[in-house]
């Protein structure tokens, strides 16, 4: 018993010997590992000191960008063009925080095997103070989600995310300015609109727009805006660049129906654009920038609009402003009513803000189905709003016209044809205005 004691033992004290042994040897192994290096910065550089691009593609031409002394980039290389500002600072941006995801090589012998021997993507940034930092972009890693990097003048191979890559690997076309009409939206303050055989001026007063032409009317202000929009937003569809597509695109323009032509003016000038359609594409032609373009279908089916589909619809212009007094007579029936406070009134008694509110609600809501040019004969309806402190009143006339009614805006010949449902609306939310509800009395007093 005791020797086989003494064995077990043994054997326990020769299994721990090893185990510690292990231990010690693992724990210095550990140790003496080099810590995974941090990301580092590969390119250290301020955006705002960078003054020129060099991009070379591999089977491409080199894309040359310049800052001039406005700040402005452009294109040099391969031809002159203006440049899309934000783009070439995403670019710069890009680079200037691009940090590398781990060290492949501490000195790379033969840069053919990361791709970078003939690297697919080269860059050169300048800065201003005359120095120069290059950037090579290689092969994708096998796994696919990064891609081989080395800095000009450093004997590392790095790997870093891929979608850097794909955010510096540009071509003149991805870089330059793809907009038709470059003026400052902000400060136009007129535009003329031919379409549809007729022609259209607008002018900008503040914020609001008129129509000047072909007579002055009230504008819809929001779809002047989105038309505003829509040629802010015109670019160039420069998905067919070659010279051979480019001829069929001025063919296509020559041949095509014309849809519209817009003049847009500011402080500096005035710039024109011009859009056909050829079947189902439509192309355009600038003042501002040489060449004839397919652009989207959204911009010419937002210039193809005639004159009443940016008149003002509605009635009244008061909108959402504070209203103060409202008056309506219809026939025998008469409703006046007038804010003191937050409460409203009418012949000194209190009424219902709820049931004045809907009353209210109504005359705001009433627009025109169509603009017409008579059909107005003698007033059956007098509606009179007064507004933003007393500075606004409106006065509105309605007609009977048949099966409809047509409504005229004080000091405007403006004729518009109103649903007789909404006459209805309107005469029964009158009819339900009613007094504030008497407050409950206090309870009766025990003697």
């Amino acid at each position: 018993m005791k020797s086989t004691g003494l064995l077990i033992a043994a054997a326990l004290l020769a299994v721990l010997t090893g185990v510690l042994y292990w231990s010690n040897h693992h724990t210095a192994e550990d140790t003496a590992k080099p810590a995974t290096p941090a990301a580092s910065k590969l390119v250290t550089v301020k955006d705002a000191d960078v003054s020129k691009i060099e991009i070379d593609k591999k089977g491409a031409e080199q894309v040359a960008l310049e800052k001039g002394s406005d700040g402005k980039w452009e294109i040099t290389a391969p031809q002159k063009l203006s440049a899309d500002q934000e783009a070439v600072t995403g670019v710069i941006s890009v680079v200037s925080g691009l940090n590398s995801e781990r060290v492949v090589e501490d000195h790379a012998i033969d840069l053919k095997q990361y791709g970078l021997a003939d690297p697919s993507v080269k860059l050169n940034l300048s800065t201003k103070d005359g120095k120069t930092q290059k950037l090579l972009l290689g092969d994708d890693t096998p796994t696919g989600n990064g891609v081989y990097a080395a800095v000009g003048g450093d004997p590392r191979v790095f790997t870093i995310a891929s979608y850097a890559k794909s955010n510096l690997d540009k071509n003149a076309s991805e870089l330059r300015d793809k907009r038709l009409l470059t003026t400052n939206f902000d400060k136009v303050s007129q535009i003329d609109l031919i379409a549809k055989k007729q022609t259209v001026e607008f002018g900008r007063s503040k914020e609001a727009w008129q129509i000047l032409k072909p007579r002055p009317l009230r504008a819809d202000n929001f779809s002047v805006e989105d038309l505003v929009r829509r040629l802010k937003d015109a670019k160039m569809d420069l998905s067919a660049s070659a010279d051979a597509d480019a001829k069929k695109i001025t063919a296509a323009f020559s041949s095509a129906t014309p849809i519209a032509t817009v003049k847009v003016t500011d402080a500096t000038g005035t710039q024109t654009l011009e859009v056909r359609k050829n079947k189902t594409d439509y192309y355009a032609k600038s003042t501002a920038v040489d060449g004839v373009y397919k652009v989207a279908n959204d911009l010419g089916m937002g210039l193809d609009k005639a004159l009443d589909d940016f008149r003002n619809k509605k009635l009244f212009d008061f909108g959402f402003d504070d209203v103060s007094a409202v008056d309506m007579h219809d026939g025998s029936k008469a409703y006046s009513l007038v804010k003191g406070g937050p409460d409203w009134w009418s012949n000194g008694k209190k009424m219902d803000g709820a049931s004045v509110q809907a009353f209210i609600d109504k005359f705001r809501d009433l627009a025109a189905t169509k603009f017409v040019d008579s059909g107005f004969t003698t007033a059956t309806i007098q509606m009179k709003v007064t507004s933003n402190d007393g500075k606004r009143v409106e006065n509105v006339s309605i007609a009977k016209s048949g099966d409809n009614y047509v409504a005229k805006r004080e000091g405007e010949p403006s004729l518009y044809q109103l649903d007789p449902k909404a006459i209805e609306e309107l005469q029964k939310s009158a009819a339900d205005v009613k007094p504030a509800a008497e407050p409950p009395s206090p309870p009766a007093t025990k003697k």
